[in-house]
């Protein structure tokens, strides 16, 4: 599980009306000041707003960091 501190949500609307959240990790470049992410987890399935994904995708951010926490 990565460390919290290099985590980034972003939402993405891949189809008219269709948002997804999703969890980036950030993760070493090669010689670059520049930040650098993969993705880490993706919605399951699209919200139909992009208010509705960034909750869900808050949501999901606070469970990795609750479990992390658990785990303390």
């Amino acid at each position: 599980m990565p460390i919290l501190r290099d985590m980034a949500l972003t939402i993405q609307e891949r189809a008219p009306g269709q948002f997804h959240w999703v969890l980036l990790e950030a993760f070493e470049g090669h010689h670059s000041d520049a930040l650098h992410y993969r993705r880490w987890r993706v919605a399951p399935a699209p919200q139909r707003s992009y208010s509705s994904a960034l909750a869900l995708g808050v949501a999901e951010l606070k469970r990795v960091a609750d479990a992390v926490d658990a785990k303390g």
